[in-house]
């Protein structure tokens, strides 16, 4: 079977996470990601700072200047907080914003050696793979592991995580308010479509994402209904859709989240047997997702959602 393309579901998908196109994990077995993590540092906070992260209480001891992310979404977070000129260095999947300092350092196959020849003061994963975070202990270099949401108030805290201990967490709240503004701006201008179905393709085999995950709850704000949530085995949150199941429940909405890694487009699922006749095809509703906007869970969950409410909109008033 070909490997799913890890999106949102991240840790949930397999043991890895790595946002963007074309990544993709080694299994497709559901595992439950570690807990939310939070911070105990007050806006303004002097350092030494303490954060509760999935790798347990981390300690900051002082403000750090070479910050490396192996995560991009912490990449793109950390530019948002105003941490970027922290930075000195992101993994090979880290593409947005175009400033961030991008090496041939991997989230998928972290090197010990390669990351401390940076001489970083602060690593940020969003994956223990290879017990990166133990062989950096072992020369005191703090990590913080950041996993995949699964809900957007762990988003939420994870920016407040790396606020703290980037020592920007005053623009890291800002950020948050932010997006809690605007999400809710968008929730409340589009028509509650209940009557409306759609499905969201993680990866062409296909895998979907159901509403108990990251993405259904993105979904939930415009009142639609999933079609996944209905599969034999919904239950883990990422379910495997037959062509047949698809065709049979005919969303009037469908959402790629497959378009740069695997050529997915309206074209290509006509081509699918019993995908022809679907509605979101005859009727022109299959929405083509930024790839990389689809796999994080960052600031940039508002352009999703945005992509989201534009469609049901647009869904809506025919």
């Amino acid at each position: 079977m070909r490997p799913v393309r890890t999106v949102f579901a991240g840790a949930l998908l397999g043991t890895l996470v790595l946002a963007g196109c074309g990544q993709t994990s080694t299994t497709a077995t559901p595992a439950a990601s570690p807990a939310a993590s939070s911070s105990s540092a007050a806006p303004g906070a002097a350092f030494p700072v303490t954060v509760e992260a999935a790798n347990g209480t981390i300690t900051i001891p002082k403000r750090p200047e070479r910050i490396i992310s192996l995560s991009a979404t912490h990449t793109e977070t950390l530019f948002a907080i105003g941490a970027g000129p922290q930075v000195i260095a992101v993994d090979d999947r880290s593409n947005h914003p175009a400033e961030a300092p991008k090496t041939d350092l991997s989230g998928f196959k972290p090197n010990v050696e390669a990351i401390i020849a940076h001489k970083p003061d602060l690593v940020v994963v969003s994956d223990d793979i290879d017990q990166i975070i133990t062989e950096l202990g072992k020369v005191n270099v703090p990590v913080l592991w950041e996993p995949a949401a699964t809900k957007l108030d762990e988003a939420y805290d994870e920016i407040a995580d790396l606020g703290a201990a980037t020592g920007n967490q005053a623009k890291a709240d800002e950020v948050v308010s932010g997006m809690k503004t605007s999400l809710e701006k968008l929730a409340a201008e589009a028509p509650q479509a209940k009557n409306l179905t759609y499905y969201h393709e993680l990866d062409q085999t296909p895998y979907a994402a159901t509403s108990k995950t990251f993405i259904g709850q993105l979904y939930g704000l415009f009142g639609v209904t999933n079609i996944a949530d209905k599969a034999p085995d919904a239950a883990g949150g990422y379910p495997k859709l037959s062509a047949e199941f698809v065709a049979q429940a005919d969303p009037d909405l469908i959402f790629l989240a497959d378009v740069k890694c695997c050529q997915q487009n309206k074209a290509a699922l006509a081509k699918r047997p019993g995908w022809q006749s679907l509605s979101a095809i005859k009727n022109d509703q299959v929405v083509e997702l930024d790839d990389d906007i689809a796999s994080r869970w960052g600031p940039r969950v508002v352009d999703l959602a945005q992509s989201i409410g534009a469609a049901v909109t647009k869904a809506a008033a025919r």
